[in-house]
């Protein structure tokens, strides 16, 4: 793997005798695994023979067979920008986390903190920010989480690696 690509599967346990397997999505975009499609993984090249999107379930050529679908358990699946923003169709106001990951957060004309990582819980992404210097300066917090909701997020802007936000700076004080 290079320092370009992401997770965006663990292969699980094995699932009957013809080398099904569980197929963990860390992505929602699991549109990506088509068969036929080649994956990266930390094994190698795998190309997929049969996909279940329903039951998450993926056969790999070469692996069928339940003896030899067990040697792919915990492997992890990877991809780069590049075939993601190819494979994955985005709606109008959604963006994938590695473009809104470096932004800064910028609440009422005030750069708060800068976008590190986008942490899911439960149904919502929380920013990951790191504080800026001036801040920290006052005693607030090095980091701090807001939730990507639009109760404070008012836009994004991709280009320009900002996000506008409103009352976010509370939340900072807060935390």
């Amino acid at each position: 793997m290079n320092k370009n690509d992401f997770l965006v599967a663990q292969i699980g346990r094995t699932v009957g005798l013809w080398g099904d397997l569980k197929l963990h999505f860390h992505t929602d975009f699991p549109q990506q695994f088509q068969i036929g499609n080649i994956v990266k993984s930390d094994r190698g090249s795998l190309e997929i023979i049969d996909i279940n999107h329903s039951r998450s379930l993926v056969r790999f050529k070469g692996y069928e067979g339940i003896d030899y679908a067990k040697k792919l358990t915990n492997t992890k699946i990877y991809t780069d920008y590049e075939d993601t923003k190819n494979s994955c169709e985005l709606e109008e106001g959604q963006h994938f986390w590695f473009d809104i990951i470096g932004s800064m957060l910028d609440d009422a004309g005030e750069i708060i903190g800068k976008v590190v990582d986008i942490q899911r819980l439960l149904d919502i992404d929380y920013l990951v920010l790191d504080t800026s210097k001036d801040l920290i300066e006052q005693g607030l917090s090095k980091t701090f989480l807001v939730p990507y909701i639009p109760r404070y997020i008012i836009k994004s802007d991709i280009e320009a690696k900002i996000i506008y936000s409103q009352d976010t700076k509370e939340i900072l004080e807060a935390s």
